[in-house]
């Protein structure tokens, strides 16, 4: 769950209308008030792909076909589709309050031009343009996230997304108040990008990437954001963690004050796989590898990079089984994870180089009877994208396994990615998982992830959805662009590996602890949010932020938010540690560095640069 403390809420600078928003201390508690409610054709700039014949391909006594139709909660619209706004309107009421619902719905736009809608973004709701450029659809209208289902409160606007879109915002502004797992994605916003709800109220997300916002990005009452490889054309305050890689227009370098961490460039990327039309077939495009990256990917229209016809994918159906998923793998096809409900009782085994698992509408994948969801070989170029993991009632010991132990192959020409991918622990239903990622292959990038061991809903308790670790890390040369993790009993991020990069990180410690002993770690009060191994040589990390709301007993202590080496090659750069209006305490910010936190007054404690 966001940070956002009802009992002293994190104001906006001054010269922000949301600092007009202000509100008198509450005497309620925070839970009280926010739960209460196979080959790849190469396809270079401005070179179309070839035509292939669309459908299932022909295939082997007893092999599974490629290709297919998507499902019914995947809703393609084009320009001359009757009735939008009023299909729009329907998924959404469905979708507004249905934080942990089982619809699962993408909305996908032909290239082309609309006019007059307005597309309100619930749950599990994910919408997109179906050309290779965001131009290509341009809707003249609003993609739109508010929070009226939850009185104005932003902070559970989870697991929804925009992508590969054009906007004409009807006022000149659209309206994004998101929190975590709600990415923006190959946008193109042709005015301004509002990230906070109606009323300014308390916000925390979020992420934006491969976009392009023409006007200025007001993030308001937005407690932190990572914008990366994006075109902005400014960006109004900042409240705690504003973090920039590769971002023309951003800030200058300031933290803490204003607290902008700015990045030239990302030193590495590869934007997200997305589905397009050619004609009438679907393809998947896979964008190519970016080093030290700057701006969007498709500034002069069509990006670089290869492009798969559908006949190559196993297109997946909610009821499918593990072993049916397992077959398509082995065969040599793609997966593509249409809208719903997967349950596995095997590991989904990603075993073949440059294989795609591409999820559609938050599609959702539950492990039963304690297996691990995923496991991918120590292989190159594998990308996971697009779909949520949610733990099952019986422990798993891990939920995604990025290369086995001891995997030691140089990926760093055509690395492994993880993107949009989620994981949850609880909330929607018990579940129980001892590390939730682990990534083991060399020069993994893992670029957007929220792994969350939830704070309310259902099956949620200290030891009923207990899970000891967010992330593990033991592969070398690992970087991390936008990193989400929260409220793990014992470290959320363990980083073992050397040569590991971080950029944006940020992290609650778990709230329901019920006293100092639960967290004690040896001799030391708490087990840090982000801990790197005794044995690293180096590492770097930019723009960190830890926040501690123990509502079960306020009493608890936190040593540090980070702990890590104290040695020349361990870097870090803009760290913050925040106590949510005094509940729980921070030492320090890192080993023992950087003032403690005190009193009620949700005022962050900062290091710029460590050592």
């Amino acid at each position: 769950m966001p940070p956002a403390s009802p009992d002293s809420p994190a104001s906006p600078s001054a010269s922000s209308p949301a600092s007009s928003a202000s509100r008198s201390p509450s005497s309620v508690g925070r839970r009280t008030v926010l739960g209460a409610a196979a080959a790849a054709v190469p396809l270079l700039a401005g070179v179309a792909a070839p035509a292939r014949a669309a459908g299932a391909t022909a295939a082997a006594p007893g092999a599974l076909p490629g290709g297919g139709d998507l499902g019914p909660n995947v809703v393609v619209f084009d320009p001359a589709t009757p009735g939008i706004q009023a299909k729009l309107d329907q998924i959404f009421r469905q979708q507004e309050s249905a934080q942990f619902g089982t619809g699962r719905y993408a909305l996908l736009f032909k290239p082309g031009t609309y006019s007059g809608l307005n597309a309100q973004i619930g749950f599990y709701t994910s919408i997109a343009g179906l050309g290779l450029s965001p131009d290509d659809t341009t809707i003249n209208g609003d993609v739109t996230v508010d929070a009226g289902w939850f009185n104005g409160n932003a902070t559970q606007n989870f697991w929804r997304s925009a992508e590969n879109l054009a906007l004409v915002p009807v006022n000149g502004t659209d309206r994004w108040a998101v929190a975590q797992a709600a990415p923006f994605r190959r946008m193109h916003v042709r005015g301004g990008l509002n990230l906070a709800p109606s009323g300014y109220g308390w916000a925390s997300g979020g992420y934006i990437a491969d976009s392009r916002i023409d006007g200025q990005v007001g993030p308001y009452s937005q407690q932190q954001w990572y914008t990366r490889d994006s075109v902005i054309g400014g960006w109004l305050n900042g409240v705690w963690n504003m973090v920039f890689s590769g971002v023309q227009g951003a800030p200058a370098q300031s933290f803490p004050n204003p607290p902008y961490t700015t990045l030239d460039t990302t030193p590495v990327s590869r934007e997200k796989p997305f589905l397009y039309l050619s004609g009438s077939e679907y393809r998947v495009f896979l964008p190519e590898k970016r080093t030290n990256a700057r701006g969007v990917t498709w500034g002069n229209g069509t990006p670089r990079g290869t492009s798969l016809p559908l006949s190559q994918f196993y297109v997946a159906k909610p009821g499918v089984s593990a072993a049916t998923l397992n077959q398509a793998l082995a065969q040599g096809l793609h997966l593509l994870l249409t809208p719903g409900i997967y349950h596995v009782d095997q590991p989904l085994q990603v075993n073949r180089a440059n294989t795609v698992v591409l999820g559609l509408g938050f599609a959702t994948l539950v492990p039963d009877n304690g297996t691990t969801v995923i496991k991918v070989a120590d292989v190159d170029g594998v990308r996971l994208a697009g779909f949520l993991i949610d733990a099952g009632p019986v422990n798993s010991a891990t939920l995604l396994e990025v290369g086995p132990a001891g995997a030691s192959l140089d990926h760093s020409a055509n690395p492994t990615t993880v993107q949009d991918v989620f994981v949850r622990i609880g909330g929607a239903g018990a579940g129980k998982a001892t590390t939730s990622m682990v990534i083991n292959s060399r020069h993994t990038i893992v670029d957007h992830t929220w792994v969350w061991r939830a704070d309310h809903g259902t099956g949620v308790g200290w030891d009923t959805n207990r899970a000891d670790y967010g992330v593990v890390v033991n592969g070398d040369d690992v970087l991390c662009t936008g990193l989400f993790v929260e409220h793990f009993n014992k470290y959320d991020v363990q980083w073992n590996g050397q040569r590991g990069r971080t950029i944006f990180f940020q992290n609650e410690k778990a709230y329901d602890a019920p006293n100092q002993a639960a967290v004690q770690n040896g001799s030391v009060k708490g087990y840090a949010a982000y801990k790197v191994g005794d044995n690293v040589t180096a590492h770097e990390g930019w723009g960190l932020g830890s926040y501690c709301y123990y509502n079960v007993n306020p009493s608890i202590v936190q040593h540090h938010g980070f702990a890590a080496p104290n040695r020349s090659g361990v870097k870090f750069h803009g760290l913050l540690v925040v106590s949510l209006g005094g509940n729980g305490q921070y030492e320090h910010v890192i080993n023992e560095t950087g003032a403690p936190t005190s009193g009620t007054s949700t005022t962050p404690s900062t290091v710029v640069a460590y050592p």
